[in-house]
């Protein structure tokens, strides 16, 4: 049994220095394309006069403080169990998630405000230059590449809060592309264009960061996990030898991790160690080939089946 919970811990210790150096190393890559991202776009939004352009700039200026603040998360949640937090600190993630939520949303808020006070002024816009056009189609290349490159570390990884990194560039991209289209129809004469490309941008990252808040804020409110996970894990116990049935299987959220816990149906007419060896066996089993961070079990006795 010993042997079992030895090799229970080292998956998790094989497991976790991967994950931590994958989020390190993407999210470092992304902070070095936002830096150089977030000068080019405002510089060059000043300077040839397009609102699209700069919000576009602030947007990724705002992609900077999220990595910020996923590396930040990352150094907390690797932390292990103390006093305090006895199941470890992997809610930091959903902390981070919800973080990255809240700043998209007032990002969006401030861009959509910004964009219809120049509507209402029309006469206000200028007509920008060239440089405004080969700016946004740089940055629509450079942020599709670092979400594509983001999505595919956050997969493999199984990082929910990575993947919430990922698709805030790829919102970046997506408003890049609504910004390029803007200030093309601007220079073609359609001056109105720059701004209400500024305000779908606007709109698209209120929109995403309402949703990534939403779904952060239910993960720390101990939502159960998704029904293909529970299946599985179900699975997973009534496949353990000795173990008849089951009832109240429960499970709550913890970073990209479940808490679990489960009434175990075994033969009564087995010894307590017997028991308590299905019972580890169980908890062993679920641990190493699951997203679960610890499974409770409790043992009830039934009846056995019918020879």
């Amino acid at each position: 049994m010993n042997d079992l919970r030895d090799l229970a811990e080292l998956d998790g210790e094989d497991a976790t220095p991967e994950r931590e150096a994958a989020t390190k190393r993407s999210t470092w890559v992304s902070v070095i394309v936002n830096v150089v991202l977030t000068l080019t776009q405002v510089t060059a939004g000043v300077l040839s006069g397009s609102q699209g352009l700069v919000a576009d700039g602030v947007h990724s200026l705002s992609d900077l403080v999220a990595d910020f603040v996923v590396l930040l998360a990352v150094h907390h949640s690797k932390k292990a169990p103390d006093e305090d937090h006895h199941y470890g600190h992997q809610r930091y993630e959903n902390a981070a998630s919800l973080v990255l939520g809240g700043l998209l949303l007032a990002v969006g808020i401030g861009m959509v405000w910004s964009a219809v006070h120049k509507l209402q002024a029309p006469e206000t816009i200028p007509t920008v230059h060239l440089l405004a056009l080969w700016v946004a189609l740089g940055a629509l290349i450079a942020k599709e590449a670092l979400f594509r490159y983001m999505l595919a570390v956050a997969e493999r990884v199984r990082s929910s809060m990575l993947v919430a990194n990922a698709w805030h560039a790829r919102s970046d991209a997506a408003s890049s592309l609504v910004v390029g289209i803007g200030i093309g129809g601007n220079l073609l004469g359609f001056a109105l264009l720059d701004p209400i490309a500024a305000l779908i941008v606007g709109c698209m990252v209120a929109k995403m960061g309402w949703s990534f808040l939403w779904d952060a804020l239910h993960d720390l409110t101990d939502r159960a996990a998704n029904e293909e996970q529970i299946a599985a894990i179900a699975a997973e116990i009534l496949a353990t030898p000795g173990v008849l049935g089951f009832h109240e299987l429960k499970t709550r959220k913890t970073g990209d991790m479940i808490l679990a816990d489960v009434h175990l149906e075994i033969d009564g007419g087995l010894t307590v160690t017997e028991g308590h060896d299905i019972a580890e066996r169980t908890r062993i089993n679920v641990m190493t080939r699951h997203p679960v961070l610890y499974l409770l079990t409790h043992v009830d006795p039934a009846a056995p089946p019918a020879s």
